[in-house]
């Protein structure tokens, strides 16, 4: 048997080859096309099946959710850099649908439950803790000054007699603010980059930031997200992602 020469294979050819993809595309595309006629002709199975396949997403990332919160209790993942920085900010990007109890009571505490909303966050140990809890659905870093501004002067709103006000008056900021020495825009943004003594007042008067989205991101939501990358800690990258959807 050593001494044999290895078989060949026939060819095959080009055009023999072309014809056989046709023909495959085509019974594909047939049979696509058979199951969606089979789904229109049955609505109510088209709805059950469509329950059956939230109730299991949910599940699964409910489980993924408990799972990750066991491991975080024995094992903290660490940040890289993270003892310098007094400021963070946090901006949603995935959907919460059936997520774990924990994680949905951290989105509410930080304000979080609209899509592509962001906040600022004080770092501190227990912030960062409730950060690592919903990191799978967030991405959050560390904006610089720039990014502070224009965030502040294109999309801060404040909450003025239980509505939001967009914030193109200092007189408004002083109002409310200047019980704590903070008279204009400039003053929120400084004591917002310093993570200063009032900066739990400052933030809480501040409404979520309720960032843009491209257009092409209603036909092609997917590849929109894709676009946006993935959710976690992006570090100083955080400050591209402001720009994008700012």
């Amino acid at each position: 048997m050593d001494g044999t020469e290895p078989r060949k294979l026939p060819r095959v050819p080009e055009n023999l080859l072309k014809r056989r993809k046709k023909y495959q595309g085509l019974k594909a595309a047939e049979a696509k096309r058979a199951l969606e006629e089979k789904k229109k002709s049955h609505p109510g199975q088209q709805i059950k099946f469509r329950r059956l396949e939230t109730f299991v997403r949910d599940a699964r990332r409910k489980m993924r959710d408990d799972c990750r919160l066991r491991r975080m209790q024995v094992y903290r993942k660490k940040i890289p850099n993270v003892s310098r920085e007094k400021l963070a900010f946090v901006v949603r990007i995935a959907d919460v649908q059936g997520v774990s109890a924990p994680v949905l009571r951290v989105l509410k505490s930080f304000r979080l439950m609209k899509m592509f909303s962001g906040v600022f966050v004080k770092l501190t140990p227990e912030s960062i803790k409730m950060i690592q809890i919903i990191e799978p659905y967030v991405a959050w870093g560390f904006p610089n000054l720039k990014s502070i501004r224009e965030l502040i002067l294109k999309r801060g709103e404040g909450i003025v007699n239980g509505k939001k006000t967009p914030l193109t008056d200092n007189n408004l900021i002083e109002e409310r603010l200047g019980v704590f020495g903070i008279i204009c825009l400039e003053d929120v943004i400084h004591e917002l980059y310093s993570a200063g003594e009032n900066f739990t007042e400052v933030n809480r008067f501040l409404c979520p930031f309720h960032l843009s989205v491209a257009r092409h991101a209603g036909i092609n939501r997917k590849g929109y997200l894709t676009e946006v990358g993935d959710p976690g800690n992006r570090g100083v990258g955080i400050n591209q992602l402001i720009r994008k959807l700012n």
